[in-house]
């Protein structure tokens, strides 16, 4: 589903985020990212939707080589690919219905599919009843479940998290993973930059450990394995 080969990345000031990265993450896995800060996690996440380019190698994702991609066909991507922020990235002015479903009405669905899946997922989410609230009439952790229906209607294979639960409290945290594991079980690749040592030592998933810019660890249900 997902495979680096020999990938770098240097930005103009110089800094080498990403230093020779190889991997394959096949159709279904669950995989953490950890590492230091300042190691290469966020490049190495941003890469996978292409709000990055790499310097030089190969990113191909369910079929499509990212370094090849012409920037026109970059929203075609995006809506292929689940992406969930740290920050929720809800647009303030529309409800939690037209949030979720704005990625629905920009392909040309029709209303009354819009309308299934979007109840579908708010499901999911378990916010149905909060459907014509506005973003900030909700807690942090409705947010952020808000930000994974939206991720998830367009039933992408592959969705990309980057520290979606740095902002939450430990009993929201552990709400928002058995959502991703639940997503995950219904066959999506889930792919999570993480700084949460307890999430990743307890629901144990394949870690991948980034360490100036280098892969430094990729283990088979690993722990977090960095002082706190």
């Amino acid at each position: 589903m997902i495979e680096m080969q020999d990938v770098y990345k240097k930005y103009p000031n110089g800094v080498q985020a990403v230093d020779g990265i190889n991997i394959r993450i096949k159709a279904g896995e669950f995989v953490y990212v950890v590492g230091p800060s300042g190691a290469g996690k966020s490049t190495f996440i941003k890469m996978m939707y292409r709000e990055e380019k790499p310097t030089s190698g190969s990113i191909v994702i369910d079929g499509v080589n990212l370094s090849k991609l012409k920037e026109s066909k970059v929203p075609l991507l995006r809506r292929n690919i689940g992406v969930v922020f740290q920050d929720f990235k809800l647009l303030p002015q529309l409800t939690v219905y037209e949030n979720v479903a704005f990625a629905l009405e920009v392909i040309e669905e029709s209303p009354k599919n819009i309308k299934k899946r979007v109840m579908e997922v708010l499901d999911l989410v378990k916010l149905k009843h909060k459907a014509r609230h506005l973003p900030n009439e909700l807690s942090g952790g409705e947010q952020q479940r808000i930000s994974i229906a939206r991720s998830i209607v367009n039933k992408p294979k592959v969705m990309i998290a980057d520290e979606p639960t740095g902002n939450l409290d430990p009993d929201t945290s552990w709400e928002i993973m058995n959502i991703f594991e639940e997503i995950n079980e219904k066959g999506t690749t889930i792919v999570m930059a993480t700084h949460n040592r307890e999430i990743v030592n307890t629901i144990k998933k394949r870690v991948i450990a980034i360490e100036n810019g280098k892969i430094a660890r990729d283990q088979a249900e690993g722990d977090y394995g960095y002082e706190a």
